[in-house]
């Protein structure tokens, strides 16, 4: 039985697929939707010149924000109604670590992840959380094109069908 389904999105065009499907699995199952964006951090990313101390924490924050002001919109007035959706914002340099952590501790059943496609050097050079998130991962996970959610959507409802 599928409790606890997590869906990480970065915002993307595919990333909404996954969310898509992420919820109509959840429906099926009257499961809980974990909604989940990574923030990169900004003390990480920044380069400054030595010497100058700078307070990034303001600019952290306002990152963060502007993610659950995001993954607020995701969630919709029927995820609301039913208490069955909670967003969440994390910070990590590595968002395949973090979705994965948040798997462990929220004992998370079935992880839904967007995933490009990339192959060959594309994928080498610029890497894919889905993949880290398949190979580490507690639980299964259900990568997700955006082509191929948009044409087998009605599919999820068969599939919740024939489980019960």
């Amino acid at each position: 039985m599928l409790k606890n389904i997590l869906v990480a999105t970065d915002f993307s065009e595919t990333s909404e697929a996954a969310v898509v499907y992420a919820r109509q699995l959840a429906r099926a199952f009257g499961s809980t939707l974990h909604v989940l964006h990574v923030a990169g951090s900004v003390m990480a990313t920044a380069v400054g010149a030595e010497g100058y101390t700078v307070d990034f924490s303001g600019l952290q924050r306002e990152v963060e924000e502007a993610a659950r002001k995001q993954l607020d919109a995701l969630i919709t007035e029927e995820d609301r109604r039913t208490r069955a959706a909670k967003a969440t914002v994390l910070t990590s340099n590595s968002p395949a670590e973090a979705i994965v952590s948040y798997a462990r501790d929220a004992h998370i059943d079935l992880i839904v992840v967007g995933t490009h496609g990339r192959g060959g050097v594309t994928r080498m050079l610029i890497g894919s959380v889905a993949e880290r998130v398949v190979r580490t991962a507690p639980c299964p996970v259900l990568t997700v094109r955006q082509v191929a959610a948009e044409s087998t959507m009605p599919e999820v409802e068969q599939v919740a069908a024939h489980a019960r």
